[in-house]
């Protein structure tokens, strides 16, 4: 079972021209089809015009939903792509072929076409819309998540501040805080951290501090 996969950084846009076509590629992270689809809908309403809105989603794991909690069920791989009018195989083809390259996953690509008045043939248009998956990525960058372990600490309110700060300098990943009657601190760490964290944080806080492991979860990593 995997236990890190890529996705892309953020939602963005990146348009190239070739032969006075222009191919607007839009990239977005999504957890699941239904929000890929609602992505490539959305893309179709900004751009009515466009004669062609093709597209290409990547959704799973080995298995698994990426960007899911602890109790988030499983859910199998999913690979979709779209030529959306143009020629079989020249567009959403070399779109997800591109995803697979790249090692992307949770993620969806779709590239507008506003026709330019010059035909590029089967082989300029797989190039073309690769490219613009390729480039749209390049510009948008890559963010890797990793499946850890996460562990809850609880301390009183008196060392919350001083360890907050610690855990933050560390190599652990704080994932989240909550200040109730006392400070919890959920902590992601790879399976290789768990001995030397307990140790550390026994050390940091007098062995006040509890620390209980919750479950596993898909954390970005800094």
């Amino acid at each position: 079972m995997a236990d890190r996969y890529l996705t892309v950084a953020g939602t963005g846009v990146h348009e190239i021209e070739i032969r006075r076509s222009r191919f607007l590629c839009a990239l977005a992270p999504v957890a699941s089809e239904e929000a890929a689809r609602a992505v490539i809908t959305a893309r179709k309403k900004a751009d009515p015009a466009a004669r062609h809105h093709c597209h290409a989603f990547v959704v799973g794991v080995d298995g698994t939903l990426g960007q899911r909690d602890v109790q988030r069920e499983r859910a199998p791989r999913i690979e979709r792509s779209s030529d959306d009018g143009e020629p079989a195989g020249t567009a959403g083809t070399p779109m997800l072929e591109v995803l697979r390259r790249r090692e992307l996953t949770d993620t969806v690509a779709v590239v507008t076409r506003y026709f330019g008045g010059v035909l590029l043939g089967a082989g300029g248009l797989i190039r073309a819309y690769g490219q613009a998956v390729s480039e749209a990525v390049d510009v948008i960058g890559v963010r890797e998540y990793r499946r850890l372990r996460l562990v809850e600490v609880i301390v009183d309110y008196d060392r919350a501040g001083r360890l907050e700060n610690d855990i933050r300098s560390s190599p652990y990943l704080l994932h989240a805080t909550r200040f109730e009657d006392v400070a919890h601190f959920d902590v992601g760490l790879a399976p290789d951290q768990t001995d030397t964290f307990h140790a550390w944080l026994a050390d940091l806080t007098g062995g006040e501090a509890l620390a209980e492991e919750i479950g596993e979860t898909w954390l970005p990593t800094p």
